[in-house]
């Protein structure tokens, strides 16, 4: 993989904040051509660095104001790829993870209400062949939602002596 440089660390900060924002406003803020922030881009797209872009839709807009995390035991851990595939049918689940911990894996769901997450699980999820137990917990609020540090690591600033006492 080619090296990712300070360069290409700033214009992922700008594009990761924003975007929509145009190449000649990074450009500007970087202090290279436009041509160069779109050829950059483009070669971080071309690395796997950038992945997919479009919009984020408020799930709430849609009428899906409970989001919830499931944790599924299944019977057989090699049962993974079989449960994907079903799983995958379910349009609400929006994340699915092969862990380690409690679960064999942890899923992300959007229900419109709590009927609605009833429904889809006990008559979708615990219905998939190899699922033995499900854990939900609902999301209250969503308090962080960002990307990985894209700069350097910044130091921790010490204290001074009238925030020690």
């Amino acid at each position: 993989m080619e090296k990712i440089d300070n360069l290409d660390k700033k214009i992922l900060e700008i594009i990761s904040c924003n975007a929509r924002i145009p190449f000649k406003d990074v450009a500007t803020e970087c202090g290279v051509s436009r041509a160069a922030i779109h050829q950059r881009v483009q070669r971080l797209i071309d690395m796997g660095v950038i992945v997919g872009s479009g919009y984020h839709v408020n799930p709430a807009s849609l009428g899906y104001n409970t989001c919830t995390y499931i944790g599924i035991t299944l019977e057989r851990g090699s049962m993974y790829k079989d449960v994907v595939k079903e799983v995958q049918k379910i349009p609400e689940i929006v994340e699915c993870h092969f862990t380690t911990g409690p679960y064999t894996m942890l899923v992300k769901l959007y229900a419109k209400d709590n009927a609605h997450l009833m429904e889809l699980l006990n008559n979708r999820l615990q219905e998939i062949p190899g699922v033995t137990t499900t854990e939900t917990l609902i999301s209250l609020k969503q308090s962080i939602k960002k990307e990985v540090p894209i700069g350097v690591q910044r130091k921790e600033s010490k204290p001074t002596a009238l925030e020690d006492s």
